[in-house]
């Protein structure tokens, strides 16, 4: 399969940046670590904004720069989106999308209708951006990156400018982006619910290096190099609503190790969502657990085991059906089961702990 290539070797006063990937061509691939490791630096170098770059950068076979090529950032295929939406505030909404059309080299094969659509902009085309709500504009931001129908969409914290009731608005749109059209998207943030929501693959960097990369569900499973979303480290399982229990304000999430019931926040029936299983919320027995509160126990067996941070702690990596769930146990606990490799274990979880 094509990749999207990028080699990065720049060196700054007082930063550096060494970095080089190979990312694949499709799907969401997510940016994620401190402020000041690169992130942004990475997409303003694809993007051609910076030119102090040495190095290589070419989507799939079209090079955009070594050490011969240096295409503009206006030929390259890029759609840009920012924190802020930048949009022309004396222009309407479909204004500010016909301005996106006129830099495409192909506009008879963009279907504005079907952006406007699939970003629930429709009503707002007359509005200036002064009369839209921060959720809409970057919606529009969006549309009009669409426009240009890009190759690659470089997505440069597009929710950090909003609160949380204006992400929420938007994150059901950028859903649909990778569901419905085919266009990589390399998506910097350092959100982790941004992260186990949208992403597919994870590029995790720090200091101007990276620290990881691979897919999102393997690689935040591994124990050999926790990569930790926020304050712990954890797993995200590909689930799909099989039930609702509205007597109890809880849904039933069927995966390929069984189910796993979690509280009910207005989730449909056949939904397919994603579950972030954090380590210090999972515990490990020996026995299928009997007369408990906690309403997730599934069988797994024990894939590796490694020390923690903590010389008192442990983690263990679980494999349930085709996914991995880690546990955070006590070195004395892990001691006492006498947990090995191999091993035929029952994970819990508590519903409460499951975030969506």
């Amino acid at each position: 399969m094509d990749k999207f290539l990028a080699k990065l070797h720049v060196k700054w006063s007082g930063f550096g940046l060494d970095v080089d990937l190979n990312l694949p061509t499709q799907g969401v691939t997510a940016l994620f670590g401190p402020s000041g490791c690169g992130k942004t630096t990475i997409l303003r170098c694809i993007a051609g904004l910076e030119k102090n770059l040495q190095g290589r950068v070419c989507l799939h076979d079209v090079v955009w720069q070594d050490e011969h090529v240096w295409v503009p950032p206006h030929q390259r295929e890029i759609g840009y989106v920012f924190q802020e939406a930048s949009l022309f505030p004396h222009l309407s909404v479909m204004e500010n999308l016909e301005y996106g059309l006129k830099r495409s080299k192909q506009q008879q094969g963009i279907d504005i209708h079907g952006l406007i659509d699939l970003l629930g902009i429709a009503a707002l085309l007359k509005r200036k951006p002064h009369a839209l709500s921060g959720g809409e504009r970057q919606r529009v931001g969006i549309a009009r990156a669409l426009a240009v129908k890009p190759r690659l969409l470089l997505m440069d914290e597009p929710l950090a400018a909003l609160d949380s009731q204006r992400k929420e608005e938007i994150l059901p749109y950028l859903d649909k982006l990778h569901r419905e059209l085919a266009i990589p998207v390399l998506y910097v943030t350092h959100s982790p619910d941004e992260v186990a929501r949208l992403a597919h693959h994870i590029v995790v960097l720090d200091q101007g290096s990276v620290v990881a990369s691979g897919g999102l569900l393997e690689t935040l499973s591994r124990i050999d190099l926790p990569i930790k979303l926020g304050d712990d480290l954890g797993a995200v399982i590909e689930a799909t609503v099989g039930e609702i229990d509205s007597q109890w304000h809880l849904s039933r999430c069927d995966f390929s190790g069984g189910e796993i019931w979690t509280r009910s926040q207005g989730l449909a029936l056949h939904q397919k969502i994603r579950i972030r299983v954090l380590a210090r919320d999972v515990s490990i027995a020996t026995e299928r657990p009997v007369a408990t509160s906690i309403q997730n126990s599934l069988q797994g067996s024990v894939v590796s085991i490694a020390d923690d941070e903590h010389a008192g702690y442990a983690l263990v990596r679980i494999l349930v059906g085709t996914d991995h769930f880690i546990a955070r146990v006590t070195q004395r606990a892990l001691h006492e089961l006498s947990i090995q490799l191999g091993q035929k274990i029952w994970v819990q979880v508590k519903s409460v702990a499951i975030a969506q």
